[in-house]
This record gives C-alpha cells, sequence and structure tokens, in this order.
C-alpha cells in the first residue's frame, strides 16, 4: 500500500484525532488512491503573479537573519547513513530523504512561498544534536516531533518519544550507538498530541512502567485529551485533514514540501502506555535519576493537557510545544476546539519571568534549540506578544465591528512582529487564526439576519449562475481573473459554478488552477496544502478504496467507557430510533464500572455510576471484552454467543440500539463533483 495513505490515520492521531473513533465506527472509508496516478510530480507552472509575490517577499523579509540555520546545526554529533525507517508492517514509515531536493544550495523555487521554503530547508536537520554538553541531547529529523534525551546518573529521561514504535526505537538505537549504551529509566509525555507519545513501545516495556521501574510522566487530563480530543468527530476530521496534511500531494516543489513544525510524519505502529506519575500544580519539583526538574502545567494552550519543564541546575528550559519556530494553530483547519491565544500568551509569560531570567538554553519538542539568556528571551518575548497581539486586537477590531468574514482581510501582525522569523504563523496563518479568535468570542455569524441560516451552497449556487448569465460567461471571466491575478475574485465565482454545476469539469479544472497558485503563494503548510489537495481533487476526484487500519489497541484501552457510549449517541440513525425507548445498565466488574444508557426521543445518553431497578436489560460484561466491541473486531452478539457477556431482561434493546447504529465512512465530499470517476 502506498506510505502516503498508511500515513492517513497515523497523521489523524499526531494533531489530536483518536483512531478510535474511525474504528469503533465500523471500518472502511474512502482513502486508498495511488497518488502518482493522477498527480504528475510536475505541476502546472507559477504564474507571472505568483513569481511576482515570492520576488517581493524575497526582498522585503529579513533573510539576512541566519541565526535559526546556525541554531539548528549547533551541536551537530551524527547522521545514520539511512534516510528510510521501516514499519513492522513492511511499509516505510519515515522517508528523510524523499525532501532531500530542498538541500539543493542557493536554489529557489517559486512554486513555493520563500518564507516557507526557509522553514523547510530548516526542518531538514537529519541526526543526533547535543543541547547541552554532556547533559541533554535530541534526535531530529525522524518524525514531525523531535525526541529529547537528558543524561541521569544511569540511564536516559525520555522527552515525548514521537509518533510510531518504529522510528522512536531507531533513534534510541543511535543516540545508544553514538554515546554507549543506557537504560530508559523515565519518559515524559509533554502533552496529549500523539507525536510525543505514539512511539512510547519503541524506547520503554510496559511492565518496567507497571511495575515502577520506569516512571511516566505526564500532565493532569492527558488520559482523557490524548484519546478524547475531537473523537466525536472523528470521521469528518480525517477526511478534512486530506487537506491540511496534503496526503496525496507529491513531495515536490508543486507539492508537499513541509508540515511548519516537522517535515512530515511518521507512519509506523502508534501505541500508548498510561503515565504511572501525574503533575497536578501549578508548578512541580521532581529529581529523576539524580535530575531536577521543575514541572510547569500549561493546560489550555498547545494543548489541553500540556507542561513545560525547567532544570535548575543546568539553566536549561524545556518549552514542550508552547515556544517553538512557528505561531501555531489557534485553530487547526482539519477541525479542533479553538485554543485561547489569550491564554498562551500568558503561561509563555509566566515561562519567561519564572524561568527566562536565568535559562541560557530553551528546547523544545519541535524546531531547534536557542542558545544565550538574550537569545532566550528574544524568542519567548517574540511569541508571548505575537499571541497576545493576535487575541487583542482581533477584539479591537471586533469591538470596531469588523465581523468574522472580514477579519483575515483586515488583521495584520505589526511589522516589527513581521520582521522576526519566530512569529510567522507557518503552522497557523493570520487568516485563519484571526478568524479563530473572533469565532471564540463572538461565534461564527457575523451579525447580519442574511448569513444566520443561508441557503446551503449547492442551492444557492444555481441561483448565482443564473443571475450571472450561465457556465459560459462564469467561465469568461474566471479566466480574465485568472490572467489578471485575481486569484480570491475568481474562486469567488468559479466556486459558485462548481456548485451548481458540479459535472463541469471544465469549471472545476479552471477552479483548480486557481487553488494552485494560492497555494504556491502561501507561507503556511497547511493552507498550502488544502489549497493543493483542493486542486487534485477537482481534477481528479476523491481517493477511493477503504482506510489501512492502524495500530489501535492502546488507543481503545485508554478511551474510557464513557466517550465510547457518548460517541454512540452521534452514530445513532434518529430515524430507525424514532419512538424507541428503553434503558441498559452497562456493568463491567474487572474496573468495578457501571453506567446506565438510556435511549429516549431519538437522544442516547449515559450516566456513570448509575443502574437502574427498572431497566429493561443489564449487561454485564468485563472491560477487557468490550475493548472488542469498541475497536469493531467483535460484536456484542458474538461476545453473547461466546458467553462473555450476561443478560439479565430483554435483549431486544441492544439489538435495537446495535440496529440503529450508522457506520461511518470518509466517503463524502469535501468539494462538489469529486465523487471518484
Amino acid at each position: 500500500m502506498n506510505r502516503k495513505l498508511i500515513n492517513v490515520i497515523v497523521v489523524s492521531a499526531v494533531m489530536g484525532l483518536s483512531v478510535s473513533s474511525v474504528m469503533a465506527a465500523g471500518g472502511g472509508a474512502v482513502i486508498k488512491s495511488d497518488p502518482t496516478k493522477h498527480f504528475d510530480e510536475k505541476g502546472k507552472a507559477p504564474s507571472k503573479f505568483t513569481i511576482e509575490l515570492q520576488n517581493g517577499l524575497r526582498k522585503t523579509l529579513p533573510f539576512e537573519d541566519k541565526r535559526d540555520f546556525d541554531e539548528a546545526q549547533k551541536g551537530f554529533i551524527a547522521a545514520p547513513d539511512y534516510k528510510q525507517i521501516m514499519a513492522e508492517a513492511g511499509n516505510v514509515a519515515w522517508d528523510m530523504g524523499s525532501y532531500d531536493w530542498l538541500l539543493d544550495e542557493g536554489k529557489t523555487f517559486d512554486t513555493i512561498n520563500p518564507s516557507l521554503q526557509r522553514q523547510a530547508v530548516l526542518n531538514m536537520a537529519y541526526g543526533l544534536y547535543e543541547v547541552l554538553p554532556g547533559k541533554i541531547y535530541q534526535v531530529r529529523g525522524y518524525d514531525l516531533a523531535n525526541i529529547s534525551f537528558i543524561k541521569g546518573d544511569t540511564g536516559w529521561i525520555v522527552f515525548d518519544p514521537l509518533t510510531a514504535k518504529e522510528t522512536a526505537a531507531a533513534a534510541l538505537k543511535f543516540i545508544n550507538e553514538q554515546l554507549g549504551e543506557r537504560p530508559v529509566v523515565a519518559v515524559v509525555y509533554s502533552h496529549s498530541h500523539a507525536d510525543h507519545f505514539g512511539g512510547v513501545r519503541g524506547v520503554v516495556n510496559e511492565e518496567d512502567v507497571k511495575s515502577g521501574k520506569v516512571k511516566i510522566i505526564a500532565p493532569e487530563g492527558f488520559m482523557h485529551h490524548a484519546i478524547a480530543e475531537n473523537v466525536m468527530a472523528g470521521n469528518a476530521m480525517t477526511r478534512r485533514m486530506f487537506f491540511q496534511y496534503g496526503v496525496l500531494l507529491p513531495r515536490s516543489p508543486y507539492g508537499h514540501v513541509d508540515q511548519s513544525i516537522g517535515k512530515n510524519t511518521a507512519a509506523g505502529n502508534l501505541g500508548l502506555i498510561e503515565p504511572n506519575v501525574t503533575i497536578k500544580q501549578d508548578f512541580t519539583d521532581m529529581t529523576i535519576d539524580g535530575v531536577k526538574m521543575v514541572f510547569q502545567s500549561t493546560p489550555g494552550t498547545e494543548a489541553p493537557a500540556e507542561m513545560n519543564t525547567w532544570f535548575p541546575d543546568m539553566k536549561a528550559f524545556w518549552a514542550a510545544e508552547n515556544i517553538t519556530g512557528t505561531i501555531h494553530n489557534i485553530y487547526t483547519l482539519r477541525g479542533a476546539l479553538v485554543r485561547d491565544a489569550l491564554e498562551w500568551s500568558k503561561q509563555i509569560n509566566v515561562s519567561l519571568y519564572k524561568f527566562g531570567q536565568d535559562a541560557e538554553v530553551m528546547f523544545a519538542s519541535h524546531s531547534w534549540p536557542r542558545w544565550g539568556n538574550e537569545r532566550i528571551q528574544e524568542i519567548m518575548r517574540t511569541q508571548r506578544d505575537t499571541y497576545a497581539h493576535l487575541n487583542n486586537q482581533v477584539l479591537h477590531l471586533a469591538n470596531q465591528g469588523v465581523t468574522v468574514n472580514q477579519i483575515h482581510n483586515v488583521y495584520k501582525l505589526p511589522e516589527s512582529l513581521r520582521q522576526q522569523w519566530s512569529a510567522h504563523s507557518y503552522h497557523g496563518s493570520e487568516e485563519h487564526n484571526s478568524r479563530a479568535v473572533l469565532n471564540r468570542y463572538l461565534g461564527y455569524w457575523d451579525a447580519n439576519p442574511a448569513t444566520l441560516m443561508p441557503l446551503s451552497p449547492e442551492d444557492s449556487a444555481p441561483l448565482y449562475v443564473e443571475m450571472m448569465g450561465g457556465s459560459a460567461k462564469i467561465i469568461t471571466k474566471g479566466k480574465q481573473l485568472f490572467d489578471q491575478g485575481k486569484y480570491f475574485h475568481a474562486t469567488e465565482i468559479l466556486n459558485k459554478l462548481v456548485y451548481a454545476e458540479p459535472k463541469n469539469q471544465q469549471a472545476k479544472d479552471l477552479l483548480a488552477d486557481v487553488f494552485e497558485q494560492i497555494g504556491y503563494q502561501k507561507e503556511s503548510p497547511s493552507v498550502r496544502n488544502s489549497f493543493l489537495a483542493a486542486a487534485y481533487e477537482l481534477r481528479n476526484g476523491m481517493p477511493t478504496g477503504s482506510s489501512p487500519k492502524s495500530s489501535g489497541p492502546d488507543m481503545i484501552r485508554g478511551m474510557s467507557t464513557g466517550l465510547w457510549l457518548d460517541f454512540l449517541g452521534v452514530r445513532l440513525d434518529t430515524e430507525k430510533s424514532a419512538g424507541k425507548h428503553f434503558i441498559i445498565n452497562l456493568v463491567t466488574p474487572d474496573n468495578g464500572e457501571k453506567y446506565l444508557v438510556e435511549l429516549s426521543h431519538s437522544a442516547l445518553t449515559n450516566i456513570q455510576g448509575v443502574n437502574s431497578d427498572k431497566a429493561d436489560l443489564t449487561l454485564t460484561i468485563d472491560r477487557a471484552e468490550l475493548n472488542d466491541v469498541m475497536m469493531g473486531a467483535k460484536s456484542f452478539d458474538e461476545k453473547i454467543k461466546a458467553g462473555k457477556v450476561k443478560i439479565d431482561g430483554d435483549r431486544k434493546a441492544i439489538d435495537e440500539l446495535m440496529a440503529s447504529l450508522v457506520n461511518f465512512t470518509m466517503a463524502f465530499e469535501l468539494l462538489p463533483g469529486t465523487i471518484a470517476k
């Protein structure tokens, strides 16, 4: 199977989307395709307007500031003689070599925003690096994130063991080859996104964690958020991730060039071992294997459960994913709850004044370290101020009447920050982050009643097309706008035509050409990928087939029974359940839990810790057996036949429930007329 496609589920987990949601939904999804069959590695040429924009950026951005490049290479020890890492399943888990074309010194690509090209080259750092002599090391370029190794008295303390077992194991093997064999005595999960815990089984043994021999340390709420974030809309988010991550795009100047916080995401076995140490206070002191650490809890920043770490004896600050080489997403385009830019700024400010006054080295789970107190404070202040400005200026404009449908065209970063590379929104973008802030405070409505309950685009588009004089006139005007470099104007009318006439391939091809030029121009990889991926689907249709199965048992075991029951409520077909009512007691003796599940008025609800003597049915099943049902590996009926479920009452209730559930697939369009040809 194509490597890019195996990557699909893993990427979704990295950004907080649990694979459990897709697996629990019962299986297949429209994913499988061969991108090389439809997509020429050499896309269409950049227009003269795109070239002019890129040349203008080369003249106005501070390319003379080379400090990031010096920092990215500082402390280099060695690179392995391989660029690919294989997964246990036989696919390529990681392929750094697929981006080697970026390293042609002095070469510029007019199909890539110059600022993005710069970031993409910086993210090519590959191998073992010394952060603090004899104390702190990183292996970079093995995954989307960095894996960091702190040298204790007897072994390694690992910070953020990547996405996949295979890449994490390769990193541990490489550092041991270079610096001498040492056991892993502790693992720190900085936060609840899978590229920071998914490879844990590549560095430690679960039995050693359970026995207490190895500590796994995580912030409060880690397990809940590692599993729960976005499960409820997981199927839709995974489909939308095709755009944000450009899954089907070639790795070339015309396609995928970077993912801003790293090159890409590893496609191996994603695992999860539950932490045995939880950080609950704002600041927690701890010494492990002779290494003194102070954990700073920062909930509500880049992740709902996240923490920084201060090493007082080393004057080293670990910034997790709160301070990296990019301004992050306040809203991530795959879809997620909007983050709090103001809280993010405040937590950086706390770090600045609590630890930043003394820090001599700052390193993080992405990007490259910073050295020297002056430089560290510069980066901290720059990112603090960027998040604060984003929050405050958007609200300043909103309080003067600028709406959610205008803010992205009005909000601008001040020039003083624009001249700081660490203020650039590669992972986010000023456009979608500004809309996110306004949406967080005021919601999606711009207060114009005409937009409160608008027609669906497929219903309104035919009216627009009719009033504009039909498709021929729109295409003619669209070509004129394209030729004038007015790409967003062209999008406005061509998008209407494509919705009105989804089989009009000429219209779709022209809209794809427009999207392509916009993608070439954008600094943010997520925005670039979204436009280029949309162009791909307009030209070639959606990918077809069935989704690859990912390593899911760890995620399922970590999912609470309540969350699974909540998700069953999302899967409920209200037409099939109309007029039905039942109460089910669910008891899982092996973990001592019980739930009351009720179907009423086509809504499925549950409450933990309650059973009813009026229940229609009581199901008693060990949670260990329920895991198979949650994964979709076995049905309740199969478990009942196998004698793994005790039934008291009328089993009609469970039969009706299971018959009323929908199995989600990703067989839905993000753009009209893109069902595979």
